[in-house]
């Protein structure tokens, strides 16, 4: 997939391939629902949430979406994550199947509590 240019994630989401948006849209509602205090933005030219830190980035490309939790959420969902392709911390969920929304929810929720925790030890 060509360099995605966006400035926000609504601008990302048009700009990828038709084929993607409704993933990538479902990906983001999901995630904001979970997560309803995050914010949003562009990194890495990649979407992303933000709360004390960063929480998660997903990507469109040719044969799958990318999210991109970390290592720490790929060990703790590990058992729950064995149907996707997988990397340090990295998950592709394939286009041609339906998007695991309830976990990318859980795993949002996860991320969110423990950047809560580290940002509460850090001001102690």
């Amino acid at each position: 997939m060509e360099t995605n240019k966006a400035t926000t994630i609504d601008e990302y989401i048009r700009s990828s391939p038709k084929s993607t948006q409704l993933l990538l849209e479902q990906m983001r509602a999901t995630i904001s629902k979970a997560v309803p205090k995050a914010g949003e933005k562009i990194s890495y030219q990649m979407p992303a949430f933000t709360l004390a830190g960063n929480l998660v980035h997903f990507a469109a490309y040719k044969h799958h979406i990318g999210f991109y939790p970390g290592a720490g959420a790929i060990i703790e969902f590990n058992k729950e994550l064995t149907a996707y392709e997988l990397s340090k911390g990295t998950v592709r969920f394939p286009l041609d199947k339906p998007l695991p929304l309830e976990l990318i929810a859980r795993i949002a929720q996860y991320l969110a509590q423990e950047n809560l925790r580290k940002a509460k030890l850090k001001s102690r």
